[in-house]
């Protein structure tokens, strides 16, 4: 009954968060330019609307955690349907710079209470410590949003322009999203006891806890840093190493595919050793592609993009469980909204400055994202020693 139960709430939440993130995190790489058109603005002033949204995201998510903490995700995850639909809904009737940007207001509510650090802290309400492998299974489905996003997206700016896109995105989520949430268990499924910590868990206020919280938040901020400068510039980067137009959209295409992989490697051979070791080697996997395409140049492409999807995709499921096996079930929703603050504030800046020194030093650019990604090691191997094993 707890398998059966466990496999639909990973479905359901799964599934709703494609359909979130598909509609918000990926919507302005196919809609900025159109939009920008339209609105008489430049393509960068969308994306300033949209770095907004991440620093509301930000803000907002110590207070989405604090309420699933308090009543579950179901409640929380239920309204945040509704204002991804309304920020949506105000996108497309958007005729101006004020209104573009109130929009992303909206929606970067939304993303602050609605994205992933949210329904990691509906599941961990839900199965206490045995939420790995359920953190696992919504990232491994919702790891598709962009392959659904984006040409889905582009052929309904084709069809319907880019307002239409929009509109199309808001009745999705009232009309799938919202039931979705709405069906997610509010009650603990599995018993497990929140007052009291397990073997290698950090007891709250302590000094070790402190510097365990600054080294994770240190961790992802820079790995959603490095993550969102891929994103936003992984074929201009490869072009830089040699690659032409055609090849550098054939390897970014691969990352999506290898964030899967590295999932599913996650989820099989890795999820029998502690948390702290797999995300010890996803975040050698970036450095190490990166170092080979800036050795060998453009016929590496593809090697690289592999290694930092694989990587990226093992991260991903850290920034889940890492707390979790650190500092246990208890206040996990609010805790998870602190750590994750720095991490959208990098993601916010991470397109301009990386943009930047990629304009200034080339594919050379990359040596920067390997020096970083060299520190999210350096800082895992400074978290306390992985005593414990977290259930799955």
């Amino acid at each position: 009954m707890i398998a059966s139960a466990r496999g639909r709430t990973v479905v359901t939440l799964g599934t709703a968060q494609t359909l979130a993130w598909a509609s918000s995190y990926y919507l302005p790489a196919i809609l900025a330019a159109p939009m920008a058109h339209d609105l008489g603005v430049s393509t960068p002033t969308i994306f300033a609307a949209f770095s907004l949204a991440l620093i509301v995201s930000a803000v907002l998510g110590p207070w989405a955690g604090r309420n699933i903490d308090r009543w579950g995700g179901r409640s929380v995850l239920t309204g945040t349907s509704l204002v991804f639909a309304a920020g949506l809904a105000a996108l497309a009737s958007a005729r101006g710079p004020v209104g573009l940007f109130a929009a992303w207001v909206v929606l970067g509510i939304g993303m602050g209470s609605g994205l992933y650090e949210a329904a990691f802290a509906a599941l961990v309400r839900v199965f206490g410590r045995e939420a790995r492998g359920s953190i696992t299974g919504i990232t491994l489905i919702a790891g598709f949003a962009s392959t659904i996003s984006w040409p889905l997206t582009a052929w309904l700016e084709i069809r319907f322009g880019w307002r239409g896109a929009c509109w199309t995105w808001a009745a999705l989520h009232l009309l799938i999203g919202l039931p979705l949430n709405a069906s997610l268990p509010h009650r603990h499924i599995v018993a497990t006891p929140v007052d009291s910590a397990s073997a290698g868990e950090l007891a709250a206020g302590t000094p070790a806890a402190g510097r365990a919280a600054a080294l994770l938040a240190f961790v992802f901020a820079v790995t959603w840093f490095v993550s969102t400068a891929m994103a936003a510039h992984l074929p201009a980067l490869l072009q830089a190493g040699g690659a032409t137009l055609a090849a550098a959209v054939a390897v970014g295409a691969l990352v999506g595919p290898a964030q899967v992989a590295g999932r599913l490697l996650e989820f099989g051979l890795l999820r029998r050793v502690h948390p702290l070791w797999s995300a010890r080697v996803a975040a050698l996997m970036h450095p190490v592609g990166a170092c080979v395409f800036l050795s060998v140049g453009a016929p590496a492409g593809a090697a690289f993009a592999l290694l930092h999807g694989a990587g990226n995709g093992i991260l991903t499921i850290a920034k889940g469980t890492l707390p979790l096996v650190l500092f246990g079930p208890a206040g996990y929703g609010h805790r998870q909204g602190w750590l994750m603050v720095p991490a959208r504030l990098a993601q916010a800046l991470a397109p301009w400055m990386f943009g930047l020194w990629l304009d200034r030093f080339g594919a050379d650019a990359l040596r920067l994202s390997a020096i970083l990604g060299g520190t999210v090691l350096v800082a895992l191997m400074l978290l306390p020693p992985a005593r414990s094993r977290l259930s799955r």
